[in-house]
């Protein structure tokens, strides 16, 4: 099996050109190339696919096996295999997912190639029933939440998938890899959560750290920081533009009043190409 190791701010995922390949268990194969010591190490594993409905498809499985509705950090990478391998020509491209299809407008440097672009996420879901949430409230915005006797306030979104984001002072000081796991798994989401700390430093930058469900800490999240600016406008803690730093590097992100669509900015980088023994 041919396969490409790609990163979008340190979000890593192993890619499988599925035009000419077929991969008969991706759940099975997900677990074992990701794995960072007997793999090819990475948060997931990703497949760019045919599709009928848009120019290519994507579908994704984290580090554990499960399969996950979108990637913000994926298919920017996604559509820069798309594009570099030929196997799609049009910029904009456009990715069928899990969460729908999304648009991303490539960055291309003078030899062609791309190295990262714009995704238009689609609009935010905020209604708790269709995160889903099981807390009260038309939507959950600073709703408290309590995970292992402490209490956090938290703001719920959906960008295709569902995230929870809670705000602190001091994000060093976060446990990310206990609490992370025991919130993601709380009993108020029935299709588990993924987690994200913030913490603002002004009204357009903040730093996020995340706990993403199936894969863990990972460096970035482009669902996640989505959701964070959405969150932050919800709660009146930053503006409809926001830049986060994320322990992988910085994404860029516009929650766009004109069509309630929030548009995500980064790099899409190729590490390197290898075969996985068959």
């Amino acid at each position: 099996m041919q396969f490409v190791k790609m990163h979008g701010a340190g979000n890593d995922y192993v890619y499988v050109d599925c035009f000419e390949q077929a991969i008969a268990e991706p759940v099975a194969l997900a677990v074992q190339v990701s794995d960072r010591h007997f793999g090819i190490g990475g948060d997931g594993l990703i497949l760019l696919l045919p599709s009928t409905q848009a120019d290519v498809r994507m579908r994704m499985f984290n580090a554990d096996g499960s399969e996950a509705e979108m990637c913000g950090n994926g298919v920017r990478c996604l559509a820069k295999l798309a594009w570099d391998s030929g196997r799609c020509r049009t910029n904009p491209i456009r990715v069928q997912t899990g969460g729908g299809i999304k648009t991303i407008q490539l960055q291309l440097n003078p030899a062609g190639l791309a190295t990262g672009g714009t995704v238009d996420m689609g609009a935010p879901t905020l209604e708790p029933a269709k995160i889903p949430v099981n807390l009260p409230g038309q939507q959950i915005v600073d709703a408290a939440l309590s995970v292992e006797g402490q209490d956090y306030r938290i703001t719920c979104v959906s960008m295709g998938n569902p995230h929870a984001v809670i705000y602190v002072e001091n994000i060093r000081g976060v446990e990310l890899e206990r609490i992370g796991p025991a919130i993601e798994r709380h009993a108020s989401f029935p299709s588990r959560i993924n987690v994200h700390f913030v913490q603002v430093l002004s009204s357009g930058e903040a730093i996020v750290r995340t706990w993403e469900r199936g894969s863990g800490v990972t460096l970035a999240c482009g669902t996640g920081v989505s959701a964070v600016c959405v969150a932050g406008v919800l709660t009146g803690r930053t503006g409809r533009t926001l830049l986060t730093h994320a322990p992988g590097g910085d994404l860029s992100l516009e929650w766009r009043q004109a069509d309630n669509h929030v548009y995500l900015t980064g790099p899409a980088v190729e590490v390197f190409r290898g075969t996985w023994p068959e």
